[in-house]
């Protein structure tokens, strides 16, 4: 992801948020290589606890996720 774009989305996340993680990937080159970068804000303790449980609903939906399409987001609370 571009520096002034990651800069701009993490300026309006970071309003009134505790924390906040950021993950993005490049499309694959030529070689199949997908860069992967991540940022976040907040104590390292609740961004790994974020992580932890993004895991975890990935994980409890993982047949659900695979029947739906892959252009669909679901907003997670």
């Amino acid at each position: 992801m571009e520096k002034k774009k990651r800069d701009h989305l993490q300026k309006a996340l970071g309003k009134n948020l505790a924390s906040y993680i950021l993950i993005t990937c490049e499309k694959p080159s030529s070689t199949g290589e997908m860069p992967i970068e991540m940022t976040y804000h907040g104590e390292e303790a609740l961004v790994s606890y974020l992580l932890h449980q993004a895991q975890m609903h990935l994980e409890e939906n993982e047949e659900e996720s695979l029947c739906s399409s892959a252009d669909t987001i679901r907003l997670v609370e």
